[in-house]
């Protein structure tokens, strides 16, 4: 009777080591994800003065979209966290379409070879930065999912494992269009 209470003692025991090993891998795992995001979003936050300095010479009557453009990439350069980042990025995609929408007026900058450049730069970023926060999303649906199942929610509750954010834009801009970047000729 001592040795089958000592197995099944050991193997509670083993469970919740197993338990907290996968918490802990998961937590790392979004914190690296999130480590991806940044980088991405610093990609971007370095590109957009070099577009806004290369537009501005031309877009004389548009100091309005440029300076939406330089604030909400401040904001979000400034954000900390899932949900600030998310929002303040939001609100930078679509200053950012604005000043996209402008350029369309202007046929010297739609043949610059710097804007282009630019543009085609943005283009890729933006594409790394949706897989990267798909991938983030991913992997913090997993984290806060074992948090919640039994009986990984009782360790998760003991080692005070929190819950994640998603990077999601702010409610109001998820049935907006996302932002056009492609080149056009």
């Amino acid at each position: 009777m001592g040795t089958i209470l000592l197995l099944l003692l050991l193997a509670a025991l083993a469970a919740a080591v197993f338990v907290y090993n996968s918490l802990v891998s998961l937590r790392n795992r979004v914190q690296n994800s999130w480590k991806q995001i940044d980088v991405q979003l610093k990609r971007r936050h370095d590109l957009i003065p070099n577009l806004v300095d290369t537009v501005k010479g031309a877009m004389e009557y548009e100091r309005d979209t440029l300076q939406q453009v330089i604030d909400a990439r401040a904001r979000a350069v400034a954000a900390t966290g899932a949900r600030d980042s998310g929002a303040a990025e939001s609100t930078l995609t679509h200053s950012l379409g604005r000043l996209f929408a402008v350029m369309e007026n202007y046929p010297a900058l739609k043949a610059n070879e710097n804007v282009l450049r630019l543009q085609e730069e943005l283009t890729t970023t933006e594409n790394q930065l949706a897989f990267a926060r798909q991938y983030y999303n991913d992997v913090v649906m997993q984290f806060n999912t074992r948090q919640q199942i039994f009986p990984a929610n009782l360790i998760a509750g003991f080692f005070n494992f929190q819950p994640s954010e998603y990077f999601a834009g702010e409610e109001q801009d998820r049935g907006m269009p996302r932002v056009d970047l492609t080149l056009r000729t």
